[in-house]
């Protein structure tokens, strides 16, 4: 494999995962009420807590796309 392929597929995961990442946060936004309701079919979640397992999911996600990702990326774009 050459570092153009590696550069190319962590580029695109990237994107891809930061795409996901968008679609959560717009779900979350705009369907909050009846995401809150369909996860409580299985599981006694307060709003609070629901609110807090899906912000510190999403900041999680975040880093680790950052730290698997891109600084892969920009590290091989720097030095290669």
């Amino acid at each position: 494999m050459t570092v153009e392929i590696i550069r190319g597929v962590l580029a695109w995961c990237a994107v891809i995962n930061y795409a996901l990442l968008i679609l959560w946060f717009l779900f979350f936004s705009f369907a909050h009420d009846w995401l809150h309701r369909f996860h409580g079919k299985w599981f006694t979640l307060s709003l609070e807590r629901f609110d807090a397992i899906h912000y510190v999911g999403m900041a999680f996600l975040k880093l680790c796309v950052f730290a698997f990702n891109l600084v892969p990326y920009l590290a091989l774009r720097i030095v290669v």
